[in-house]
């Protein structure tokens, strides 16, 4: 199967490299997520830059950061039952489709998971670009 299209919303597969890893001198992340395009930057004859926010069963340290994924988009993801959240102060950047896209697991030949509901995407966008807004979002370059 062929790589998907970068598409708002979409659940990609992909080895997030957190904030701690990075500052601990990590260029590799030590675990794969799923995580949802939230920008993408296209560009005539130049590569196509997105950005992703990473989905987690590690709950935030502050709830205002995250949105909790309902156990019903989880489903339609395919993913595990566990509370999950999506991470919306930490997201990665990079050049389409990079270094770090990942099959999902169980599948050699896909590379997402679906995507998320609308009202969800437009929920996670806003936060996104409030925490930006206030100075506390962080985007980690990887190239």
């Amino acid at each position: 199967m062929p790589l998907p299209e970068p598409a708002l919303g979409l659940v990609i597969h992909f080895a997030f490299l957190w904030r701690h890893e990075q500052e601990a001198g990590r260029e590799d992340a030590a675990k794969d997520h799923p995580c949802a395009i939230v920008l993408l930057c296209r560009q005539a004859g130049a590569d196509t830059i997105v950005t992703v926010a990473p989905l987690t069963h590690r709950p935030p340290p502050d709830p205002a950061v995250a949105i909790d994924v309902p156990p019903a988009v989880k489903r339609h993801l395919g993913l595990d039952a566990q509370q999950s959240w999506i991470i919306c102060d930490e997201v990665n950047e990079f050049a389409w489709p990079g270094f770090d896209l990942r099959s999902v697991p169980g599948s050699r030949e896909r590379y997402h998971h679906g995507f998320l509901p609308p009202g969800l995407f437009r929920q996670v966008g806003a936060r996104i670009a409030a925490l930006k807004r206030s100075g506390h979002g962080r985007t980690i370059r990887r190239d």
